[in-house]
């Protein structure tokens, strides 16, 4: 397997989760490439992490992501030396489309070798075709936009599938790609005809993993993760695409095509069953003193933003108010890079996410931090989520007393834009999508438990992506936030990785 535009490592730590009856790796990680220097030194660890079995990683990795010895130090301990050396020829730092291709290319021909059956996974950089960066950038420099050089880093995946031909690969995007135009061409469907025929005598049949059939709408590849067993709305697009001569000599695919399709999972996971055992924090007050007292007295004088407030509403809100913050009273701790645990966290989660997440040997939480807030944010975010307790949906900016409304917004205005601005949680439903924008500020990311009245931490925001408790995240607290939030869940990505493997391994005539 070779990992392009790799971020932390998302897809190939779902991919490399997989395992025979002996305990093998069924797809190995030969090389990942990510450009981002932080995100590759988290790469780098999860490559190091798996070069050992499950279970035999050495103790100095705990002690490490604890805390306890520095980096380098780490890298220089005797019992993992040699996996850091091969760690290092598999998580390349490299930039793709600016790092010759001469080099990108000797590292992939090195790593696969007389390989045939191979797979090439990955998902270019994806701002030029969200909704929310499609309007930023038209906004501020039109042609800048139109020039973005990353509507064409796709290109740089189709190059390698032109140069190498692998026998499978999957590409995954946000779904504003379905309907972002570039010189006013749609560029999905210019993606998809380069990938169906990367060169004249290469062709590759392009499939859902949700959706059975070949005359498909371009929302058919479109997989919806809250459905297949992720605590999170996280809705991509995926494709699979299977070079054709394979394609056709796979007689179960044209026999039993459902066999390749994801299965639907239900009951959805929730934010709470995700979020089980990691214990409760309080935020820090921003921009003056903070301490548990100064917090308190914060919360304390929330109740007064509801005073000109004249809802029928406004009682049932209060009461909550009141509830939690009598509550947060025993939120003391603000968390921090380990957090010592007797037990494992996480027993209330259900069985497959649980033996997926957790990690004994941790012996505690790893970065569970909370943020700094304004004592104004500190009202709405009490607010709202109070009024999710009381009411059972998340508000938005309408649904606001008017001294919570945040200054210059008028919400009678119906072009205002980001009308849910302040979104918090709801705690029995699955996460609405961690973006990498968490890493600006914690606003659409509140805890559902009033009594902590702060945004999600880090790891937080990692259980949400589904991955593991063990996983951590290099660089400063706004670079880790932002990982998370560019990665691929990695348990749906081990559930993509089922289905490739099942295929791979289907009888071919």
């Amino acid at each position: 397997m070779i990992d392009l535009f790799a971020g932390p490592g998302g897809l190939c730590e779902g991919f490399s989760s997989i395992e025979d009856e002996k305990g093998n790796r069924r797809f190995g990680v030969k090389v990942s490439i990510e450009k981002d220097p932080v995100a590759h030194r988290t790469l780098l660890l999860r490559a190091l992490f798996r070069k050992f079995p499950r279970g035999k990683v050495p103790d100095c990795y705990y002690q490490y992501v604890r805390g306890d010895i520095n980096r380098e130090d780490f890298l220089e301990h005797p019992e993992i030396k040699d996996a850091a050396r091969e760690a290092a020829t598999e998580a390349k730092c490299a930039e793709l489309g600016l790092t010759p291709h001469e080099t990108i290319d000797a590292w992939i021909r090195q790593a696969i070798g007389t390989q045939t059956n191979w797979v090439l996974i990955g998902g270019p950089p994806c701002q030029a075709y969200s909704l929310a960066g499609r309007s930023r950038l038209r906004g501020i420099d039109p042609e800048a936009f139109e020039s973005d050089k990353r509507h064409f880093l796709y290109t740089e995946y189709l190059r390698i599938i032109q140069q190498f031909a692998p026998s499978v690969f999957v590409m995954e995007n946000v779904k504003g790609m379905l309907n972002s135009k570039h010189g006013g061409m749609p560029i999905f469907q210019r993606i998809l005809a380069d990938l169906k025929e990367p060169r004249p005598d290469l062709r590759y049949q392009i499939r859902s993993l949700v959706v059975d059939g070949d005359a498909l709408d371009p929302k058919d590849y479109i997989i919806k993760a809250e459905n297949y067993g992720i605590p999170q709305c996280r809705h991509r697009v995926i494709l699979f695409g299977i070079r054709s001569d394979i394609a056709e000599a796979t007689t179960a695919l044209a026999c039993s095509p459902r066999e390749f399709l994801l299965r639907k999972k239900f009951p959805q996971v929730s934010v709470n069953q995700a979020l089980a055992g990691l214990p409760p924090l309080r935020s820090r007050l921003s921009k003056e003193p903070d301490s548990h007292r100064e917090w308190l007295s914060a919360l304390e004088k929330a109740p007064l933003s509801l005073k000109t407030w004249l809802l029928p509403l406004k009682s049932k809100i209060e009461a909550v108010m009141e509830t939690a913050i009598g509550n947060a009273a025993l939120n003391v701790s603000v968390g921090q890079r380990f957090l010592p645990m007797a037990d494992a966290p996480g027993a209330d989660m259900p069985r497959d996410l649980r033996s997926w997440v957790l990690d004994s040997r941790l012996g505690g939480v790893l970065q569970h931090e909370t943020r700094s807030h304004m004592r104004s944010d500190l009202h709405r975010y009490l607010f709202s989520a109070c009024f999710v307790v009381s009411e059972k949906y998340a508000p938005n900016l309408r649904n606001f007393p008017p001294s919570l409304l945040p200054d210059h917004v008028n919400i009678d205005d119906e072009s205002v834009p980001f009308i849910d601005r302040f979104r918090v949680q709801v705690g029995e439903n699955p996460a609405s999508t961690v973006v990498a924008h968490i890493k600006k500020d914690g606003h659409y990311y509140i805890h559902p438990d009033p009594a902590q009245c702060r945004s999600l931490t880090v790891r937080e925001a990692a259980r949400l992506q589904t991955f593991p408790d063990n996983y951590f995240f290099e660089g400063n607290r706004t670079e880790q936030y932002g990982q998370i939030g560019n990665a691929v869940p990695p348990l749906l990505a081990r559930k993509i990785a089922k289905v490739i493997y099942k295929f791979l391994t289907s009888p071919r005539e």
